[in-house]
């Protein structure tokens, strides 16, 4: 088979592939044979139908279809590595030439002939880590922290109480609500608990509820949140049936044997100090892992597929049925557009540290990702292996473990000029290379995974 590439601009090439008749055959044959399967012909039985037979029933060009829909992704895959691609989208595909109707074909006039217009991903020039500095914040545990810390603790075990009083931020209001539009009642829901100051229920309810007390009754105007009239202007009434505040209780040390394993209060609050220096310790790894991302990104040229953005937001619209709101697109394509160009950056930072995920790592990332989706973890891992899934999750455990991996080749300082060690986050060489040799040390089945691009979606005639 040849095929050859023509760069059309950064992000697209245009394969051309000539398939001789010799490698075409075997498609050929297996179209004869299905189709053989398939039809009914007098004085013959299922699946022993001659070819000649075949053509003069059906028609060769009806073989030659066949065949050609049922190889031309592998020809496409193998153009592919031939030419060392990265795919990032769905291939536009044109045939140009099919093997002869006539007779057996040979030579040139048996040849497939097609073309495939593809966004890849470009080849851009990450910067020298050298380069990099980078600053997190201190790890200073203040007393405010512990204290914001314990009464935190102190709210998981305390008690609402009902008060006589108008509701401020903080307390927790039963509400019986109804929206009407140009007079007509759209929804209307009785009973709901809401804490003052969440936020999450409509927008403006926190300022209309705040000073009510309970049995008032007010209105306010509001965009619907959910439903069939989302988004549409309603008047909300809100009456307020009770009132409520939550009420903690004393921090002392019957609350320190209650809440924890603790027998004082002084125990407790020294554990709630180290949980919190652990906590900005681990806060010092994300804010150096996305200064190290924002440097690289500002730094780097990054020409994105277009094509492949335009699929995404269609695919976001589509499964929100937002398709006509141009307005969301414009975000959603935004959004797009950053992931895709900080994608394109991690595979190539991957392919230039020579990342390599182990199967202990591509399981533990699996695992949690099955919890996120609240699926049993062997379902989970069977559903996208399933899907072939399986080179999206290596590829994405490979960028995060890059990013890593450069932290380790960068010097991180606090605020005062003091070297971060950020090793119990992003662990060090040494054990990386500890675990790969155990990994080959195991049998067969502990491959050592590459990192590899998820495969571009299979042509068709």
């Amino acid at each position: 088979m040849k095929s050859a590439v023509e760069t059309l601009d950064a992000t697209k090439v245009k394969l051309t592939v000539e398939v001789p008749y010799d490698e075409l055959k075997p498609s050929i044959d297996h179209a004869y044979q299905h189709i053989a399967e398939q039809v009914t012909v007098p004085g013959f039985r299922k699946g022993k139908i001659p070819p000649r037979i075949i053509d003069q029933r059906v028609g060769r060009v009806a073989v030659i279809e066949h065949a050609v829909n049922e190889g031309l992704s592998g020809f496409y895959a193998e153009a592919v590595r031939d030419n060392k691609l990265r795919p990032m989208g769905q291939p536009a595909v044109e045939v140009t030439k099919i093997p002869a109707l006539e007779g057996t074909p040979t030579g040139v006039e048996g040849e497939l002939h097609f073309t495939a217009e593809v966004e890849v991903r470009p080849e851009i020039t990450v910067p020298s880590l050298d380069a990099i500095a980078i600053t997190v914040d201190d790890v200073e545990v203040t007393d405010e922290d512990v204290t914001e810390r314990l009464d935190a603790l102190r709210e998981r075990f305390g008690t609402l109480v009902g008060v006589d009083r108008p509701a401020a931020e903080g307390d927790f209001v039963v509400l019986d609500l109804e929206a009407t539009i140009d007079g007509e009642t759209v929804d209307s829901v009785s009973g709901t608990s809401y804490r003052v100051g969440s936020g999450n229920l409509l927008e403006g309810l926190d300022e209309a509820v705040t000073g009510l007390s309970a049995g008032e009754t007010t209105t306010f105007e509001t965009a619907l949140a959910g439903g069939e009239h989302a988004g549409e202007q309603a008047q909300v009434s809100i009456t307020a049936t009770t009132v409520k505040e939550r009420e903690l209780p004393t921090a002392d040390d019957d609350f320190a044997q209650l809440a924890s394993e603790f027998d004082t209060l002084e125990e407790l609050t020294a554990d709630l100090r180290e949980q919190v220096a652990r906590i900005k310790a681990s806060n010092q790894a994300v804010q150096a892992r996305d200064q190290l991302l924002e440097q690289l990104i500002a730094a780097t040229e990054i020409p994105v597929p277009q094509g492949v953005v335009e699929a995404e937001v269609t695919r976001h619209l589509e499964s929100e049925g937002r398709l006509e709101d141009d307005e969301h697109r414009v975000e959603v394509g935004e959004q797009a557009t950053t992931a895709l160009r900080n994608q394109i950056l991690l595979d190539t930072l991957a392919e230039n540290l020579e990342i390599k995920v182990n199967q202990n790592e591509l399981l533990d990332y699996l695992v949690s990702a099955s919890r996120q989706y609240g699926m049993d973890p062997n379902t989970f891992i069977q559903t996208v292996d399933q899907q072939g899934q399986i080179p999206a999750m290596v590829a994405e455990v490979a960028r995060s473990k890059a990013l890593a991996v450069a932290l380790r080749k960068i010097e991180v300082k606090d605020g005062a000029g003091n070297v971060v060690d950020l090793s119990e986050f992003i662990g060090t060489d040494a054990e990386d290379a500890i675990e790969a040799l155990g990994e080959t040390r195991d049998d067969e089945s502990d491959i050592i995974f590459d990192d590899e691009q998820p495969a571009a979606s299979e042509p068709t005639a």
